[in-house]
């Protein structure tokens, strides 16, 4: 029993972390020397620094700021809140906005929302309960009650891609950039158009979709609407059957984002048609696969890192003056051009 007990000590020890007292007594200083060691600013003597440095080094000591944070009342925790994070243009954005709050200092948390509304204010409650230093919303699905809940805590928001009162916004031109693809198809002389749409109904998709459907009419062309079930491949197959299939197929077709054109595009070409030749394809968002060789799409290009960049700089900016109004920041979405559709303007 003895030999087992020792055994468990060991075990025991190995697993324990490292703390700021282990350090003091292999460097033969106080405590609280390490600590001053350890906090910008704080003031300790050049030797007694780096003998605190080494005995750290050779313990593998690393500063518990979870622990410091809290005493602070902030645990420099954002919390990264998206549905579906693994999807299409979601996914590189939070890759790039954890590379960034991780640059700025800040322990990313991504909450993979669930589809009801207690699991979203599950979520919130969560980050509130180990108070997280912001909040940045990546999906447009959370309930109002959700940035209800982050306000009345004096929590920061960041919105991306929707607009919701009291919070600092990003978004992207959407509308101007669904306009300018009924513009350039019309200009090509095509007048039957297709809209490869979602029943998401968030509030991107809306105006992309809306944006397109008004401005082709105003120009005197024909425009299909068909939507998949979600934003999705399988919602591209679901549309492109739908409109490819029709007798009066679309000469051109707008989707609300890549992930859909690809489904759309290879049911056409499941259909026998040619891109560009038969069909013209416009997407959204330029995700990395948009210029494989399978697809070659023509794509208005989001900017993940730009983004991620300016949703920093609006945490800064909201921490150095909090009484300011709610910032809202919107982008121009270039077109890049590539097989599916060349515009005559980039001929």
């Amino acid at each position: 029993m003895t030999a087992d007990k020792t055994s468990g000590d060991k075990t025991s020890d190995k697993l324990r972390s490292v703390s700021a007292l282990h350090v003091a007594r292999q460097a033969g200083v106080s405590r609280s020397a390490v600590s001053r060691a350890f906090t910008p600013g704080a003031s300790v003597a050049a030797e007694t620094r780096e003998k605190i440095m080494r005995a750290a080094e050779e313990l593998g000591y690393q500063v518990n700021d979870l622990a410091r944070g809290l005493l602070a009342n902030q645990s420099r925790l954002v919390g990264l809140v998206v549905t579906k994070p693994e999807v299409g243009f979601r996914a590189h954005l939070a890759a790039a906005l954890t590379k960034a709050l991780i640059h700025r200092g800040n322990v990313p948390v991504l909450i993979n929302t669930g589809q009801t509304e207690q699991e979203l204010i599950s979520a919130q409650k969560t980050l509130l309960g180990h108070r997280a230093e912001a909040t940045i919303i990546l999906s447009g699905s959370p309930p109002s009650s959700f940035f209800e809940l982050a306000r009345r805590n004096g929590q920061p928001l960041v919105v991306i891609g929707r607009s919701e009162p009291e919070a600092d916004h990003i978004q992207t031109d959407g509308a101007a950039a669904a306009k300018l693809a009924a513009a350039h198809f019309v200009a090509c002389g095509m007048t039957r158009l297709g809209l490869a749409g979602s029943l998401s109904g968030t509030p991107t998709i809306t105006e992309r979709e809306d944006a397109f459907r008004a401005e082709a009419r105003r120009l005197g062309a024909d425009v299909a609407v068909e939507r998949g079930n979600d934003t999705d491949y399988a919602g591209g197959l679901q549309a492109g059957r739908l409109l490819i299939d029709r007798a009066d197929r679309p000469q051109a077709i707008f989707c609300v984002n890549d992930l859909i054109a690809f489904g759309v595009m290879d049911h056409a070409r499941k259909a026998g048609l040619a891109i560009p030749q038969d069909l013209s394809v416009i997407g959204f968002d330029d995700v990395p696969e948009a210029d494989w060789l399978a697809y070659r799409l023509t794509t208005f290009r989001q900017d993940p890192q730009m983004m991620a960049a300016k949703a920093v700089d609006l945490l800064d900016l909201r921490q150095r003056q909090p009484d300011l109004p709610p910032i809202r920041e919107r982008f121009n979405v270039p077109l890049v051009v590539r097989g599916s559709f060349v515009p005559h303007s980039a001929e």
